[in-house]
């Protein structure tokens, strides 16, 4: 019979295991086909392990959360700040009146470097507005950042 530390450790180790081949669930809101590609690519190139959810606009993002039970919500919600029926920060200020939402980090991926649209974003609950990149070591670095947001659950 093995002693129950032995079997404690046993346990942890398969539970780092499982957690190191999880995926990662990441919901990508953008009306632009491309930019949504490209960031699909950069993100897989950098942790193979993720599952995005990919919509246009964000309404979507919340018809598609309200389907969502409370474990299967998003490690990560990245909007684009303009998009058609809502924009981002729109959906930013209908998930934050939602206590289900506020363990999620969302963050804000927009063309424009305008204070004005930054402030807004954060104050209505972005952990982070990021201006596109213009190249890809720079949409690579993005990613990277992106991901450093996502909590695993």
């Amino acid at each position: 019979m093995l002693p129950l530390f032995s079997i404690l450790d046993e346990i942890i180790l398969y539970l780092d295991f499982m957690q190191d081949i999880r995926e990662i669930n990441i919901l990508i809101a953008d009306d632009d086909e491309e930019d949504l590609e490209l960031i699909e690519e950069a993100i897989l190139n950098f942790e193979p392990n993720v599952k995005l959810h990919k919509v246009n606009d964000g309404k979507a993002v919340l018809e598609y959360l309200e389907e969502l039970q409370d474990h299967m919500l998003p490690a990560l919600i990245v909007l684009d700040y303009n998009m058609p029926q809502m924009k981002g920060s729109e959906v930013l200020l209908q998930l934050s009146d939602r206590p289900r939402y506020k363990r999620v980090p969302k963050v804000i991926l927009s063309t424009s470097s305008t204070p004005f649209y930054i402030d807004e974003c954060k104050s209505k609950g972005a952990a982070e507005y990021f201006v596109k990149p213009n190249t890809q070591r720079e949409l690579d670095a993005l990613a990277e950042r992106m991901l450093s947001f996502a909590v695993i659950n």
